[in-house]
């Protein structure tokens, strides 16, 4: 029963950190880097200090944290990058509250709220791991294989006794 539960959780695990880092890493690949200029333009609009820069930055954190996250190495710190990702980029493109129009206002809510959401997502990741189907899950058992004694690679073998004579 163990082991259908794990398989379950790994494969959970797996699939929630697939659709968090999508978004993520689509946002790099198929906007921010081909768009570069662009979007940098649009970021100075906004408000954000040192765009090109600050552009830098973001699709560093979009990469690095996509790729952990889907990969499940450095989980934790992957989700704290495209949490500070998601954070930064919340307060500078979705401030409902500066919105008078109240069309505008309640569309950059519902932006505001979904971004929230995303984060709290990554705060689980942060707080529980990547899962057993993680390259961090792996790790994990493989250590404690290893104090236990055991090899994952292969069993352990007991000593031949020698022969007298």
């Amino acid at each position: 029963m163990a082991q259908v539960a794990t398989a379950v959780q790994g494969f959970v695990s797996l699939l929630a950190r697939l659709l968090l880092a999508a978004i993520f890493l689509a946002s790099a690949i198929g906007n921010k880097i081909p768009q570069f200029k662009a979007t940098a333009a649009y970021m100075e609009s906004e408000g954000v200090p040192n765009p090109r820069f600050a552009l830098f930055g973001a699709i560093g954190l979009l990469l690095i944290g996509g790729l952990s996250v889907v990969s499940g190495a450095w989980t934790r710190i992957g989700s704290m990058c495209l949490f500070v990702f998601v954070v930064a980029a919340t307060y500078y493109f979705h401030d409902f509250w500066t919105f008078a129009d109240p069309i505008q206002q309640q569309l950059q809510t519902i932006q505001f709220m979904k971004n929230m959401a995303i984060a709290g997502g990554l705060l689980a990741l942060v707080a529980f791991g990547g899962g057993p189907w993680s390259i961090d899950g792996w790790i994990s058992r493989r250590q404690t294989e290893v104090e236990a004694g055991v090899s994952a690679s292969r069993p352990r073998v007991q000593p031949k006794p020698q022969q007298q004579g």
